[in-house]
C-alpha cells in the first residue's frame, strides 16, 4: 500500500501545499480521499492522471475537502473516452444531490457537456482518442456511506467512522483502509480527543490527522473539539496504539522552522511513534508487516 500526500494544507491559499487530497495505490486499485482545490494538479505532479483513479472517498463536504471533485470527474470522463468504468464515489450525504446539480442535464457543467456530446466537433476528439459514438455523459457511481458503513473493495476493505468537527451542519467521516499490508486511517477534519476517532484508528500503521493549530491557541471550546491541536492528536495516536502519525492540514503561522519542531518535540513526549509532519508529494510505503519507507518528492527525482 503506498500512500501519497496530494494536499496537506488549509483553506487558505498556498503555492506550498495543496488544499486536502490523499492517494491510496493498493494492486490496481488507485484511491484518492478527498480532493480539495490543487490535489488534483498534486495528482498530475505525482505521475498519475484521472484516468487512473477507481475510487473516490470524501470525508465532508467543505470545500477545501471537495472543489477538485468536478475537475477528476471530468476530466477522467473526457480523456477516457468511454474505454473506462465509471468513477465509484463515496461520501456523506447530499453527495448524490451534489453530483447531479454538477453533471446531470440541469446541472453546474450540463452546457459543457451538452456540447461535447453533441457538436460534431466534440465528437471528432471523442473519436481520435479512441471513443464509439454515440456519446454518454458522465455518471459517477455514488454511494452515500454513514458512520458504520463498510465498502468491500476486493483486495481492501474501507470502514466508516464518525470525526469531530462540524456536525450537525455537515456530516463528517474518518475512513480506516485495511488490506494484506496494513492499515491506514485518514481523519479528514477532526479535533480534540475523539473516542469514535481512536477506535476507529485502534492499531493502524499510518493515522493521517489534522493537526491545524498549536494546543492551548484554541478561541473556544468548539474550536478545540473541531480542530486538531498538537496535543490533543498525539493523544489520539498514542490511545489508538498506531504505529506513525502523519500531522497534516496545517496552519501557515505553525508551518515555520523552529516552531514545527518543538510541536513535533512536544507530540513526541506524548506518542512514542513515528511522527511526520505531512508535505505535499511526500510518500509512505506500507509493506508487508507493516514496513514503512519514505520516497522523495516527484519533483524531486
Amino acid at each position: 500500500m503506498k500512500i501519497t500526500i496530494l494536499g496537506s494544507g488549509t483553506p487558505a491559499p498556498s503555492l506550498k501545499r495543496a488544499c486536502s487530497g490523499y492517494m491510496i495505490e493498493i494492486g490496481n486499485d488507485v484511491i484518492v480521499m478527498d480532493h480539495g482545490p490543487d490535489a488534483h494538479r498534486r495528482l498530475l505532479e505525482s505521475g498519475k492522471r484521472a484516468t487512473d483513479v477507481t475510487h473516490a472517498f470524501f470525508t465532508h463536504l467543505h470545500y477545501d475537502h471537495f472543489l477538485d471533485y468536478g475537475r477528476l470527474v471530468l476530466q477522467r470522463w473526457d480523456m477516457g473516452a468511454d474505454k473506462i468504468g465509471e468513477l465509484d464515489v463515496y461520501g456523506p450525504p447530499p453527495l448524490a444531490r451534489i453530483t447531479e446539480q454538477l453533471f446531470g442535464d440541469d446541472g453546474v457543467y450540463g452546457p459543457d457537456l451538452a456540447a461535447r456530446v453533441g457538436h460534431r466537433l466534440s465528437l471528432d476528439i471523442f473519436e481520435l482518442r479512441g471513443g464509439e459514438t454515440p456519446r454518454r455523459k458522465p455518471s459517477p457511481n455514488v454511494m452515500e456511506v454513514a458512520p458504520g458503513s463498510v465498502i468491500e473493495g476486493g483486495a481492501w476493505r474501507v470502514t466508516v467512522g464518525e470525526a469531530s468537527h462540524v456536525q450537525p451542519y455537515l456530516q463528517c467521516h474518518v475512513y480506516r483502509l485495511d488490506c494484506a499490508a496494513g492499515a491506514m486511517c485518514y481523519t479528514g477534519d477532526s479535533g480534540g480527543v475523539s473516542d469514535a476517532v481512536i477506535e476507529t484508528a485502534k492499531g493502524c500503521d499510518v493515522l493521517i490527522h489534522m493537526a491545524h493549530y498549536e494546543s492551548g491557541t484554541e478561541p473556544s471550546p468548539e474550536y478545540r473539539a473541531g480542530c486538531g491541536g498538537h496535543l490533543d492528536v498525539a493523544e489520539v495516536a498514542r490511545r489508538a496504539g498506531v504505529r506513525t502519525l502523519v500531522m497534516s492540514h496545517v496552519l501557515e503561522h505553525i508551518d515555520r522552522p523552529g516552531t514545527r519542531e518543538r510541536l513535533i518535540n512536544e507530540a513526541a513526549e506524548i506518542f512514542k511513534g513515528e511522527i511526520i509532519w505531512a508535505e505535499d508529494l511526500l510518500q509512505i510505503t506500507v509493506g508487508d508487516g507493516g514496513q514503512r519507507t519514505r520516497a522523495q518528492k516527484s519533483s524531486e527525482w
